[in-house]
């Protein structure tokens, strides 16, 4: 998972070890504590930050986003199907990646801010916890 979002989001890890890779904050979810995972972050020099558990408000980014996926995405459409779920699902993520204003990106969308900042690269007070 985390190598196809690098991938899609041309994320280059620096061949300089002695230059920092990047940091990724997750909960302490199964996938993110699995020895494939830890083993991946280690070759890739990927600095993991899990939060503490019970504590949601220091991964707010990524709550905000599971609120309003349900609010918008899950409680407006009964899915008879799993193909169906699939595309509704993923008619979401396109809308809002690429047409929906957020106010935490200075009212770009996802993609917008990140193609002004990838070459710059992004402003401390805006880390992305994923």
């Amino acid at each position: 998972m985390l190598q196809e979002a690098l991938i899609r989001r041309q994320v280059h890890i620096p061949q300089d070890e002695s230059v920092s890779s990047i940091i990724i904050r997750t909960d302490n979810g199964p996938q993110f504590v699995s020895h494939d995972f830890g083993d991946f972050c280690e070759q890739y020099r990927i600095y993991h930050e899990r939060i503490p558990t019970k504590s949601p408000n220091l991964n707010a980014y990524i709550e905000s986003f599971h609120s309003i996926i349900e609010r918008e995405c899950y409680q407006r459409d009964t899915f008879e199907f799993f193909e169906e779920a699939y595309y509704r699902i993923d008619e979401f993520m396109e809308f809002y990646n690429n047409r929906r204003y957020h106010g935490s990106l200075n009212y770009l969308t996802p993609v917008q801010f990140h193609n002004l900042y990838k070459d710059e690269g992004y402003p401390e007070e805006m880390a992305i916890s994923l």
